[in-house]
């Protein structure tokens, strides 16, 4: 009889594929529909629709009974996440798909670099030759000095620094309490964190429009759902490489969908990232390391 929880790298590679598609037809979706919805009403709307994925977890979500420094971390953690996929959403309709999903790969650098700082990680001379790596992979694809650093990408260098302060937290709560719970509050309290934010600047949508919206709150959870699959079948260390498909797929879509023009130092800059999150998350699974830096997918809104 097989063992089911024997490791499948072709399963967890395959997984890891569609949830590369997932990922990309979610930044696909948010840069056709443009900038006439703002961001934060786009990033409330995503978050207020995916709230119908969490009808299963209604009766666990009643029964919990989290601590008030629990309620406090879960209020920080969905105020830095709120703010980030703002930014997100903001840096989709001003720079090329491409440079969104290589600079999208610098999370969980800052996530390693938090873990050292705030939660007693231990930052080895191999880790931090990983993260100037993933820095110099940053400056590539910015090029500042050599070309205009646009608003998005400003964004995106913050999204992914509070995307991180959000991935700390979602560690620390996890090891306390179910994942499912984490995941859920999250939705919740992000929701509420981003409605005045959509009031602010509100514009009606139409009904095309509250579709993309549906679709993207599926695409995006369809994506966490089948990243968990790949994690389950196989080791970070075989299904991270994967994730630098999500790259090329962008960079093809930006091309023929939206003409955008192939940016040769982009492609570099976003290998050299994602390379450094590779070396960093197998040298975590070499030494049996608590689970702190995640794959790149964990990094998406």
């Amino acid at each position: 009889m097989v063992n089911p929880r024997a490791p499948n790298p072709v399963l967890g590679i395959f997984w890891m594929l569609v949830t590369g598609m997932c990922f990309v037809a979610v930044t696909a979706l948010v840069k056709y529909m443009g900038a006439r919805i703002p961001a934060p009403e786009s990033a409330f709307l995503r978050y207020m629709i995916g709230l119908v994925f969490l009808i299963p977890l209604l009766r666990p979500l009643l029964r919990a009974r989290p601590t008030a420094r629990q309620w406090r971390l879960f209020g920080i953690r969905g105020l830095a996440h709120g703010i980030g996929v703002m930014l997100w959403f903001f840096a989709m309709t001003q720079i090329p798909i491409a440079e969104v999903t290589a600079m999208n790969y610098l999370a969980p650098v800052y996530v390693t670099i938090g873990a050292a700082l705030f939660l007693g990680e231990r930052l080895a001379a191999r880790r931090i030759a990983a993260v100037v790596m993933a820095l110099i992979g940053a400056l590539i694809i910015l090029r500042p000095g050599f070309r205009e650093v646009d608003p998005g990408h400003v964004a995106m260098l913050f999204a992914g620094l509070v995307f991180g302060v959000s991935y700390l937290l979602a560690k620390v709560l996890a090891d306390e309490l179910p994942p499912s719970l984490v995941v859920a509050m999250l939705s919740i309290i992000v929701t509420i964190v981003l409605a005045p934010f959509a009031i602010a600047v509100w514009v009606t949508p139409t009904l095309v429009e509250l579709a993309l919206l549906l679709t993207v709150a599926f695409f995006a959870t369809a994506g966490h759902y089948t990243m968990t699959l790949a994690l389950r079948a196989a080791p970070v260390t075989v299904t991270q490489p994967v994730t630098f498909l999500q790259l090329v797929w962008a960079t093809a879509l930006g091309a023929i969908v939206f003409g955008e023009a192939v940016d040769v130092w982009v492609v570099l800059g976003g290998s050299l990232i994602l390379a450094s999150v590779t070396f960093i998350a197998w040298r975590e699974a070499m030494v049996r390391r608590r689970h702190i830096t995640p794959t790149t997918p964990e990094t998406k809104l």
